[in-house]
């Protein structure tokens, strides 16, 4: 676990979009086939479809969020914005997966148009089962303040990638 911490602190993953917290569920995440690890590299092409999301625990009584968020994409109209929403799903059931979940922000696919993005998904335990509202944009986003308006607190996971146009080159070193 102290790896991944420290590859999400390097990645300024923490920092920018969360702040320190020590994960206590496994969240994997698949694409076409392909498990993301923190810091892997994918294009567009590969995440045109939600991913499968798989989270651990063992008691059906608990209930996760997920939120997928990306905090470099800039907008014109305001280029220091907080995150811009990707996917929004509450309502997760441990052992299960995002599909049993309520999607209150569908998936939208990652398409950056310049430079090295890093498209990040949390995981949040609720507290009870209860209502989540979507924001009125995906734009102006932000993770810290969204789990504090619903009482969530840190983080129990978190995983990144990095994803960039089709024919863009090289990569996000860390």
């Amino acid at each position: 676990m102290q790896r991944e911490r420290d590859t999400l602190t390097l990645a300024r993953v923490i920092g920018d979009v969360l702040d320190p917290f020590t994960r206590s569920i496994n969240l994997r995440v698949v694409y076409n086939n392909r498990e993301v690890r923190n810091g892997c590299d994918l294009r567009p092409s590969m995440v045109i479809n939600q991913p499968s999301v798989e989270i651990e625990g063992d008691n059906l009584h608990t209930f996760y969020t997920l939120v997928m968020v990306d905090p470099d994409a800039p907008t014109p109209s305001n280029p220091y914005h907080k995150e811009y929403l990707h996917w929004l799903v509450n309502d997760i059931p441990a052992s299960t997966g995002v599909t049993f979940g309520n999607e209150v922000v569908s998936y939208e696919c990652p398409r950056p148009t310049m430079g090295i993005h890093r498209l990040v998904l949390v995981l949040f335990r609720q507290l009870r089962r209860e209502i989540v509202h979507a924001p009125e944009n995906r734009q102006n986003f932000d993770t810290r303040d969204f789990a504090k308006a619903y009482n969530f607190g840190l983080p129990v996971a978190a995983i990144y990638f990095n994803c960039q146009r089709e024919n863009g080159t090289g990569g996000r070193r860390i």
